[in-house]
């Protein structure tokens, strides 16, 4: 492919989003348009319509702020308790989280989950994870009881089998240090890439655990998880689905598609509210 051709799917969905976000969201009651509370607000308390308070996870490289700027108000604005937090923290590294062991990160979350549940007096919550948000609460699901605290998965992105990143991580064996730093200083990198011993363990015995809904969303041009059709899972209760097979105008790569990408969030919420999904097409992008 050209590098121009590449270049232009994150403009294009940038523009997108730019002019989209001057349209005002349709179905969005009066009073939540008037809300000003914001996200981590632990006096929210989760609506009839929507029972459950949902918590977001960032990815690698980012935090709870930064990952969540578009789609923490687009939830919000349909009257859902929105939550988020910070994981995977190394000494003396602010603002770039989501780099420490997978399972450490996985223990933060049972703490974080166990928070939101007790302040919003909910039995269950619901996880929206982008790239390794929607990997790591898999643990958490699967070995330190949150199967019986939550609802539904929907990773946007996710690296649920790992990743090659188109190749390069092939050549880690033949480059010894580079395995070593990235496991001494950066370990959830290691743990992501296809073949570690994080992810034989995480896999093993099946993708999915009894109970759980499981939503995962994925773009074709996605350039970090690689080949993107790893991000599927398979399993009871899993739902897979590729955007371009809902718009294929759709340019968004893996950054885009968590961090602003407006058909994705419509497919976010039809996994939180199925019972009221609708149909996500290229329109969604103006809704």
């Amino acid at each position: 492919m050209l590098p121009w051709k590449r270049a232009l799917r994150p403009l294009t969905a940038l523009l997108l989003t730019a002019a989209v976000a001057l349209v005002p969201a349709a179905g969005v009651t009066q009073a939540a348009q008037n809300s000003s509370r914001g996200w981590n607000d632990y006096t929210c308390k989760p609506s009839a319509a929507h029972p459950r308070p949902v918590v977001l996870v960032h990815g690698t490289f980012a935090n709870s702020v930064d990952n969540w700027l578009a789609l923490a108000p687009y939830l919000e604005n349909r009257d859902y308790c929105v939550f988020s937090f910070d994981y995977g923290q190394l000494p003396g590294v602010p603002l770039f989280h989501g780099l420490g062991p997978i399972d450490k990160s996985a223990e933060q979350l049972k703490t974080f989950v166990d928070k939101v549940l007790a302040a919003t007096g909910a039995p269950e919550t619901d996880l929206v994870g982008h790239s390794q948000g929607g990997l790591m609460p898999r643990y958490y699901l699967k070995f330190l009881g949150g199967a019986a605290k939550v609802n539904a998965l929907v990773g946007i992105a996710p690296d649920n089998h790992g990743t090659t990143l188109s190749g390069i991580t092939n050549l880690l064996p033949y480059f010894p240090g580079i395995q070593d730093l990235l496991t001494t200083h950066t370990p959830a990198l290691a743990d992501q890439v296809v073949g570690s011993p994080f992810l034989t363990k995480l896999n093993q015995g099946g993708d999915t655990v009894p109970g759980v809904k499981y939503t995962v969303l994925a773009t074709k041009y996605d350039e970090v998880v690689t080949p993107y059709r790893s991000q599927f899972l398979s399993g009871p209760g899993v739902h897979n689905v590729l955007l371009q097979d809902l718009c294929a105008l759709d340019l968004s790569e893996h950054v885009a598609i968590g961090l602003f990408d407006r058909i994705a969030f419509h497919e976010v919420a039809n996994a939180l509210d199925p019972a009221h999904a609708t149909p996500t097409t290229c329109a969604s992008a103006f809704s």
